[in-house]
């Protein structure tokens, strides 16, 4: 790796990991750093999970120093999607190089699409354990897997579950989500390592800055305006990735 990879990796790693607590969609632009960078797709994919877990950790730390709560409830959520995560990254270890891309292409189109949607009104309503429906347990699986299969844009389904399902607000959403992905993400990396596929001077550069844009988000409170910004130049990159992928 040299400097100039070294840097790169460290400035997408603080924008990714802003990006992933406040909204989602980080891994749109670790992920297929890294595969510019020369890692094959599946080796990206698993270096990528140092990133997330790391990140993870830093902003469940922040969050709960915040006083966010609910550790149980998260907790509830996050066995289903271990489940998933871990049947997702046995399928990711047998599909082609080709389809993996294929499929990246796709999730980021959609991903974009959802991201250009209308935000939507938030709810403030205490969550309780009664509100954790099959259907709620289900999803987690659902998602779990593809987290485990791909990663990319998964923070954008939980935070659609979690709201559309459950009806709490942005601030629980991003509390719970940052938790769960840490849960699941732990037996996901564990595989990725037993078959190889990380590559830790790259997963640990990108830690260091995702870890510091994890910090950075839980103590900055964007406005709607930022928010706007950070929506439309995180589709932007995402029209440029998908172009060099597609070129590729």
């Amino acid at each position: 790796m040299t400097p100039v990879e070294g840097v790169a990796l460290l400035l997408a790693g603080i924008v990714a990991g802003f990006i992933n607590v406040l909204a989602a969609g980080g891994s749109m632009l670790t992920l297929p750093l890294l595969m510019f960078l020369g890692l094959p797709p599946q080796v990206a994919n698993g270096t990528n999970r140092v990133s997330i877990t790391l990140q993870s950790v830093s902003a469940v730390a922040n969050f709960f120093r915040a006083g966010a709560r609910h550790i149980r409830l998260s907790l509830r959520l996050s066995v289903p999607a271990v489940l998933g995560s871990m049947l997702g990254v046995w399928l990711a270890l047998r599909v082609s190089d080709a389809l993996f891309e294929t499929i990246l292409m796709v999730v980021m189109v959609a991903a974009a699409i959802i991201m250009l949607l209308p935000q939507p009104k938030l709810d403030t309503r205490p969550l309780t354990v009664e509100r954790l429906t099959p259907g709620v347990y289900l999803a987690m699986f659902v998602i779990g897997l593809y987290g485990g299969f791909l990663q990319v844009g998964v923070g954008i389904l939980f935070m659609i579950v979690l709201y559309r399902m459950l009806k709490i607000d942005l601030g629980q959403v991003n509390a719970f989500k940052v938790l769960i992905i840490l849960v699941y993400t732990l037996p996901a990396l564990a595989i990725f390592l037993w078959h190889d596929q990380v590559r830790w001077s790259y997963g640990l550069v990108l830690a260091a800055g995702s870890m510091t844009g994890a910090w950075l988000a839980v103590k900055v409170n964007m406005s709607s305006r930022g928010a706007m910004v950070v929506k439309w130049l995180t589709v932007a990159v995402i029209g440029v990735i998908i172009l060099k992928l597609a070129l590729s």
